[in-house]
């Protein structure tokens, strides 16, 4: 059950649990396309803070998938949990970062709009 996959030079192991017949080499493709949503968005949003003069000691995102019951099992909502920490952070400013990545930078974004309800929050961490 385990593939590997190059892009740009860079190896990926994709595979499933014990519990489907796979070793846990790696992680599971559908996992994949939510850790693509983050590193997509989370670099537009950092790019435009920064553009801002925004510039957070700590960023993560939490992305949880809702997955169809039906097969071919998809995602059809995500929420983006967007973490941040530090000083002077302008939560309005944030907000707006976040709105242009979804609706205009990111295009993974665009892709699983056609399939999803994609939602967000932001919480910043004192």
């Amino acid at each position: 059950m385990s593939f590997e996959a190059e892009v740009n030079d860079h190896r990926i192991i994709f595979d499933t649990d014990d519990s489907s017949g796979g070793e846990n080499k790696g992680p599971k493709p559908k996992t994949m396309i939510l850790a693509s949503l983050a590193g997509c968005t989370g670099m537009d949003v950092i790019s435009i803070l920064k553009k801002m003069r925004i510039e957070p000691t700590y960023f993560n995102i939490i992305v949880e998938g809702e997955l169809t019951e039906e097969h071919p099992r998809y995602y059809d909502n995500i929420h983006l949990i967007y973490e941040f920490t530090g000083t002077n952070l302008d939560l309005e400013k944030i907000e707006k970062a976040i709105e242009l990545s979804q609706e205009k930078y990111c295009g993974v974004t665009a892709m699983l709009n056609k399939v999803a309800e994609i939602t967000f929050e932001i919480k910043i961490i004192e």
